[in-house]
């Protein structure tokens, strides 16, 4: 049985603001979502209907009618935010993509060629850096047509040529093979940036194992995205953080609400403190991001990055490092570095020290400690 939510730990993470939702308020991520629904409204002349769902889904909508096997790893408790046995905070926009589904296949005179547009809040695992948070926006957007020609690569292509177009004017994109439980022909969409490629989307023909379990006979066909918005938004804007994005400092905060470029905030200095914990054999950067942002709570987004710079079998260190640590052989000692900046004040040596024991706490697993400020 896999492990639930504590009622406080829901409560917690329900109350983070979805910055897709006009009735929390405007913000740029919405304008994003807007260009992206126009353009191809726009191309196909198509309906467009939306659906945003609430943020607890149930198991087999994340999961089973999306084509996820029963023991797929993604269901795991470490990735996967249990409500009860049968609901969890939805893992991906994709999730809102089967009630959307069944409402198109109950409607006794649907459209013949549909845009599902289904946006966005999600809660994931994720290690802690300029482009990665446990709450990002997703944007799921499920073309279904039931025309005589059913739909091909050629129109996969043709869909993501002209949301790039529309959203990152200008840019260049590849797409690499992807496997979708929930796609054929499953891709990854990549952009191009000062020389790097850096992933905003992936996509497929959708499956009609999908279709059909929604209700949707063989007379369908379609095609299947799921885009990343707060990535989009960055670098639309030349956003280097995605912190930024939710910024209450007024200078930040005042950005958000345009597609105008950003202008840089004076930047508070970094800290950076380095350190030697012991960890269990399996666990990743994204298990060590999730204790710290819970262990933090509110001060988390004074946290730039965790990252790993070293990583040994204790098996392999000598016993004066295994006595220091307090580890066990069967763990892993791995040299983090931790930079912390806070995006509206410089933070003292005693503010850093606090926060690096805080993280401390949160990710050593040894049973000795070594803290900055006494213990």
């Amino acid at each position: 049985m896999p492990a639930h939510l504590s009622a406080d730990k829901l409560a917690l993470d329900l109350s983070v603001r979805d910055l897709t939702d006009p009735a929390a308020g405007p913000h740029a991520l919405q304008l994003v979502l807007d260009r992206a629904v126009e353009a191809l409204a726009q191309r196909w002349g198509c309906e467009v209907r939306s659906y945003r769902g609430e943020r607890t889904v149930s198991v087999e909508d994340n999961y089973d009618n999306l084509g996820y096997r029963a023991d797929d790893i993604t269901r795991d408790a470490r990735y996967t935010r249990y409500v009860d046995d049968r609901t969890m905070l939805r893992s991906h926009s994709s999730a809102l993509v089967p009630a959307a589904l069944r409402a198109l296949a109950a409607d006794p005179d649907p459209a013949e060629d549909v845009l599902l547009v289904c946006p966005g809040l999600v809660y994931r695992r994720d290690s802690i850096d300029r482009l990665h948070t446990g709450t990002p926006h997703q944007l799921d957007l499920w073309r279904l047509t039931r025309r005589p020609a059913p739909m091909t690569t050629a129109d996969l292509d043709d869909m993501v040529t002209t949301l790039v177009d529309a959203v990152l004017p200008g840019a260049e994109h590849r797409h690499e093979d992807r496997v979708h439980p929930y796609t054929r022909s499953g891709r990854q969409v990549d952009v191009e940036r000062d020389g790097e490629w850096i992933e905003v989307a992936e996509c497929g023909l959708a499956h009609p194992r999908v279709l059909a379990r929604a209700g949707l006979d063989a007379s369908w066909s379609g095609l299947a995205l799921g885009m990343g918005l707060d990535r989009m938004l960055m670098l639309l804007k030349n956003i280097p953080d995605i912190r930024v994005l939710r910024s209450a400092e007024p200078a930040v905060a005042a950005q958000m609400a345009d597609l105008s470029p950003y202008r840089p905030v004076s930047a508070m200095p970094a800290v950076r403190r380095d350190l030697s914990v012991a960890v269990d054999r399996d666990d990743l950067a994204e298990d060590l991001g999730d204790r710290v942002r819970d262990a933090l709570g509110a001060d988390a987004g004074c946290v730039e990055s965790v990252e790993i710079l070293a990583r040994t079998p204790c098996a392999e260190l000598p016993p004066q490092a295994l006595e220091r640590l307090g580890a066990r052989r069967d763990q892993d000692n791995v040299l983090l570095k931790v930079v912390l900046r806070h995006l509206g004040r410089t933070l003292t040596d005693h503010d850093a020290n606090l926060l690096r024991d805080r993280v401390y706490a949160a990710v050593h697993r040894g049973s000795a400690h070594q803290w900055a400020t006494g213990g």
